[in-house]
């Protein structure tokens, strides 16, 4: 799709990374460029078990694939003069510079719009533009609501175990960078695209935004569960030792659950017949709902709810999860530095002409 696009990815960590490789797994040429002295320092974030004499880590080779490599330290002239040659025929280039460190390289937007008009210009930062603040995920889990809302009330604030925050901002600049090589092709000209990691998070917090916006509710560590429907997200232990939860997003679904469990009566029970009364007794609800629960296998539950349409599922680990052949085709694998890597492909959409 983008085989005659050109890429240059000077971006570190996981959100800049990730953008190049979903370009590069759409063709597009991307070259990833590091620091001879200081390289990305995701490739040295390894487990205890990886070798530490080895130059990737399964995190670097996460949002790292089918790149090119190149060591370039732009306070050398000479390098520094490759790079600008690299830029004149590039068509976008992906940074996360400190603010203050574009300048500092000569790098600035205008000076690259200077030497290539039509560039896009792909650009992250933690807190915006002019903010010197230093951003890794977890800060911005904190600072923007996620990790107060995340946890049980014995827990305590707890964050997501993926870097949830780099993934939203990497999302909101590939669909700016997509919009800017749509609008480049009416006026052949190249465009700045900024995305901070705050207001990607801002823009993400979706229905608990609108929750206080609208009813000033200040969501609360509620564990898995749903502020505004239930039974969804409690977690059930079924007879063979299983770990269940349902996602009951609709009468319709309380209908056929109690169905199955035998609980008909609930559904005519003013305490459960509707959601909101649910919400509000879900703790009743729940206790009502394990106790036939762990009379019945998992495989049996799930065959009924399935074939009825009713969202539940099982609670897996990632073993479990890349033993279905759904998850393993989304795997990539790939030799970086004679490291064999695999990670799961950015794209997870299907395009057909």
């Amino acid at each position: 799709m983008f085989e005659d696009l050109i890429v240059l990815d000077c971006s570190t960590v996981l959100a800049g990374p990730s953008v190049g490789t979903f370009f590069a797994e759409l063709g597009a040429r991307v070259t990833k460029i590091e620091n001879p002295a200081i390289p990305d320092v995701t490739r040295s974030w390894k487990l205890a078990s990886e070798d530490r004499n080895v130059a990737v880590s399964a995190y670097f080779s996460s949002v790292n694939y089918r790149k090119n490599y190149l060591k370039l330290d732009f306070k050398n002239e000479f390098q520094r003069n490759h790079l600008i040659d690299l830029v004149k025929t590039a068509d976008i280039f992906l940074s996360n510079f400190k603010k203050g460190d574009a300048e500092k390289f000569g790098l600035s937007d205008t000076y690259l719009h200077t030497i290539n008009p039509q560039l896009i210009i792909g650009k992250i930062s933690g807190f915006g533009s002019a903010s010197d603040r230093v951003a890794y995920d977890l800060i911005l889990q904190a600072e923007t609501g996620f990790m107060s809302m995340n946890g049980t009330p014995e827990s305590g604030p707890v964050k997501m175990p993926v870097a949830l925050i780099d993934v939203l901002a990497a999302h909101q600049l590939k669909e700016g960078i997509l919009a800017a090589l749509l609008q480049r092709t009416k006026t052949q000209k190249g465009a700045v695209v900024s995305v901070s990691l705050y207001d990607a998070a801002i823009a993400s917090l979706a229905n608990q935004a609108s929750n206080y916006l609208m009813q000033g509710y200040i969501p609360q560590r509620i564990g898995s569960l749903h502020p505004n429907i239930a039974p969804y997200g409690e977690i059930f232990i079924t007879n063979d030792g299983k770990l269940i939860t349902f996602a009951i997003g609709s009468n319709k679904h309380f209908e056929l659950l109690c169905d199955f469990l035998g609980l008909g009566h609930l559904t005519s029970d003013r305490r459960f017949s509707e959601n909101v009364e649910r919400v509000k007794n879900r703790s009743e609800l729940a206790e009502i709902i394990q106790e036939i629960i762990s009379r019945c296998d998992a495989n049996d539950i799930l065959e009924f709810m399935h074939r009825h349409f009713v969202p539940a599922g099982l609670i897996r680990n990632l073993e479990e999860v890349f033993k279905e052949t759904s998850a393993r085709d989304l795997v990539r694998s790939e030799t970086i530095d004679n490291t064999p890597t695999k990670r799961v492909s950015q794209i997870a959409f299907q395009l057909k002409s």
